[in-house]
């Protein structure tokens, strides 16, 4: 496997969704960094303000002087219309000289953590929770694989954020759990089937931000509930940089198996 040349992301088109905090927020300040001049990127999330501070922050950064291009897409990926507008500011911002596409499935949601599994009796609550955190994924994806087919010079990249909760069941995590170990299966059989696609699902492991905060008050396991409390007042939660630093180095080396799961403590 090629690694990344020069150990830069090349010329690259970025889609990150969720990018307007927390992990997505920082992997979008982290891949400005490491990509070349002439790359672009397509920031997705529901919060436009959000959105429009990180495109103005990125803007006066060293990869804005360098001309990186960034493209703010404000959109409900639970919906395809959000999914179609993504792709479509995606074809809007891609040069001939763009030799790598990059997309981060970043977006997710908790889901509601204060109840058990008994208690999910409406359909149409989980759907919706599921539409966002695993259809969307999966329509993203292949339209964009769609969008930008194969084709000599073209390196084309999936991550998917992933989690500890993709393999081991967490009591009250119900939705969280099953839209982690879908969309992991989903990237796993995505790299059987495209052996020229790099395929990766990162675990960040447990970082310090607004998700964390919900989950150590709202968990309806008391033991889970203590383990998260007490993670977050020992200190050992990460911070995003941290654990973004390890995708990048996951990303620069290039040399992981297309699908697998690796986590954070494992780089």
């Amino acid at each position: 496997m090629q690694s990344a040349e020069c150990g830069e992301l090349g010329r690259a088109l970025c889609i990150i969704t969720g990018a307007s905090r927390g992990f997505g927020r920082t992997t979008a300040r982290e891949m400005s960094r490491l990509v070349k001049p002439g790359s672009a990127f397509v920031l997705v999330a529901r919060s436009g303000d959000d959105l429009r501070a990180l495109q103005a922050e990125l803007a006066e950064s060293e990869a804005g002087r360098a001309g990186v291009v960034v493209q703010c897409v404000v959109a409900d990926l639970g919906l395809m219309e959000g999914v179609e507008s993504v792709v479509k500011a995606a074809k809007e911002a891609f040069s001939e000289d763009i030799d790598h596409i990059m997309l981060v499935n970043n977006a997710a949601s908790l889901g509601d953590v204060s109840r058990y599994a008994r208690s999910f009796t409406n359909m149409a609550e989980v759907d919706s929770y599921l539409s966002l955190n695993v259809s969307s994924s999966l329509c993203l994806t292949a339209n964009t694989l769609q969008a930008f087919p194969q084709r000599p010079g073209l390196r084309r990249s999936v991550v998917n954020i992933s989690s500890l909760c993709a393999l081991q069941p967490f009591s009250s995590w119900v939705l969280y759990c099953t839209g982690k170990a879908a969309r992991d299966m989903m990237f796993k059989v995505l790299a059987e089937e495209e052996p020229d696609l790099r395929v990766l699902n990162y675990a960040p492991g447990p970082l310090d931000t607004d998700m964390h905060m919900v989950a150590r008050s709202r968990t309806a396991d008391p033991s889970i509930k203590k383990s998260l409390s007490d993670m977050f007042s020992q200190g050992q939660v990460l911070t995003c940089e941290a654990s973004c630093a390890k995708l990048m180095k996951l990303l620069l080396e290039d040399n992981y198996t297309s699908g697998a799961h690796i986590d954070v403590y494992d780089v």
